[in-house]
């Protein structure tokens, strides 16, 4: 499947579009939680067993970007669209049998490594492209695109719980309501497949920079840099610290107060996970847009600094003011969501647009291990917490301070952060682009 080029006059509006549709699509994955409790009940597991699907997910959509992020450049989005249509609803599909029968290894193969191959092509499926369309406002054109992936509970975590409450929270109605997922997304994708293209040339905007000026590094080579590992370690850092509560966030609201007077309903606790899904979203444009005028280093100080502060309210107040604790969660949502979408563009800022899809591919394995490491320390300590006896938000701070601490390590990588050394540099940069379009780029 070549990739699709767009006619003379083609609108690079409509190419946000294309990817929001993929990008909503696998954004359901930010609604795990809302799946947690009847899970639970219904095949008889821990907290730290029911994130093993969403923890598998993230993990192979880290796998998956990185080994695909060169066959998606070669291959185009359309291809790479397709294959994560495929992928994600056939998971879902598995994920339903897997309910139905009461397997929940089929779960974990479904949602978590079939899935998660979707989340992963599917998530880095439009970001080159829309930075060759956009080559004079990255942050924004990326932003619009990941918002989506940051917004898809905002669908789904609110859908999701009303279909629980339809169809029921035993295995069937589990399976009932991740069937209906699957067939819906699949419908809903293939929007994005249908309209997305790839620009005629490198300069789609009058008077626009071209995507290929300046700097270029090759994905093989931007691996062996150390702006790419710093930028591997912020990320991580900033996923580990907002993964931790979104993974576990209907049941966490819940505990929190559940000592208290202000009891939180599962119905409630369904629409804070979609007031963190919003913020998410918003994060993921506004903070990205806010990059374009601040620069990426500033924004990402931000993110890591004042990330820690919302976390150390949390742990000292949380549990006393209902208002604070949702204000400091929807704050660390927005940063972990814009931390996402401004990647991209800070790739493209120290490696150049020639294989920035690669580059981010690779770079998303810093989300895999960040996957496993949120919800595992949150939950696992949680775990624990709860066999010694403690309820409330004391199962939770501990968890909290090693969030802080792992802000605090993130900053400091950012500010590690130096222009790449001349020598990773592709010589003739416009050059090696033009090759790169006709030629297979690097191997993964």
């Amino acid at each position: 499947m070549s990739p699709p080029v767009a006619p003379p006059g083609w609108s690079r509006w409509l190419v946000p579009p294309a990817a929001l549709s993929v990008h909503l699509s696998i954004g359901q994955a930010y609604a795990w939680s809302v799946f947690k409790p009847p899970l639970e009940s219904a095949l008889n597991l821990d907290g730290t067993e029911s994130a093993l699907p969403f923890q598998f997910a993230i993990v192979m959509l880290g796998l998956s970007a990185a080994f695909g992020g060169t066959l998606v450049e070669r291959k185009g989005p359309r291809w790479a669209m397709t294959v994560a249509l495929v992928c994600f609803s056939s998971g879902l599909l598995l994920s339903a049998l897997g309910a139905e029968t009461k397997q929940f290894w089929l779960i974990v193969l479904g949602y978590g490594v079939v899935g998660g191959v979707g989340l992963g092509i599917g998530y880095i499926s439009p970001v080159s492209t829309l930075i060759k369309w956009f080559p004079d406002r990255p942050g924004m054109a990326t932003g619009i695109a990941i918002m989506g992936f940051g917004g898809g509970a905002l669908i789904a975590s609110p859908w999701t719980a009303q279909m629980l409450s339809s169809f029921g929270t035993d295995n069937s109605g589990i399976a009932l309501a991740f069937l209906v997922l699957g067939l819906s997304y699949a419908v809903f994708m293939s929007l994005g497949v249908l309209l997305v293209r790839v620009p005629r040339t490198e300069k789609p905007v009058q008077d626009a920079p071209s995507a290929f000026e300046g700097v270029q590094v090759s994905a093989a080579s931007a691996v062996r840099t150390p702006q790419f590992w710093c930028l591997w370690l912020v990320l991580c850092m900033n996923v580990t610290a907002g993964i931790g509560i979104l993974e576990k966030a209907a049941p966490m609201i819940t505990d929190f107060f559940a000592d208290t007077s202000a009891a939180v309903s599962a119905s409630a606790a369904a629409g804070f996970v979609a007031l963190l899904s919003a913020a998410n979203m918003a994060g993921r444009i506004g903070w990205s847009s806010t990059s374009d005028l601040i620069g990426r280093k500033n924004i990402y100080r931000v993110y890591l600094g004042v990330g820690a502060v919302m976390y150390a309210l949390i742990a000292l107040f949380g549990d006393s003011s209902k208002p604070l604790f949702v204000l400091c969660a929807l704050v660390i949502l927005s940063f972990y969501g814009g931390g996402f979408a401004t990647v991209p563009a800070y790739l493209k800022d120290l490696f150049g647009a020639y294989q920035v899809g690669a580059i981010h591919g690779r770079l998303l394995t810093a989300w895999s291990t960040a996957g496993v490491l949120g919800p595992l320390i949150v939950n696992w300590i949680a775990d624990h917490q709860k066999d010694a006896g403690k309820t409330g938000s004391s199962l939770y701070t501990v968890s909290f301070v090693i969030m802080i601490g792992l802000l605090v390590v993130g900053f400091v990588a950012n500010e590690l952060v130096r222009p790449v050394d001349p020598r990773h540099h592709v010589p003739a940069p416009r050059k090696a682009a033009d090759v790169g379009a006709r030629q297979q780029p690097e191997s993964a």
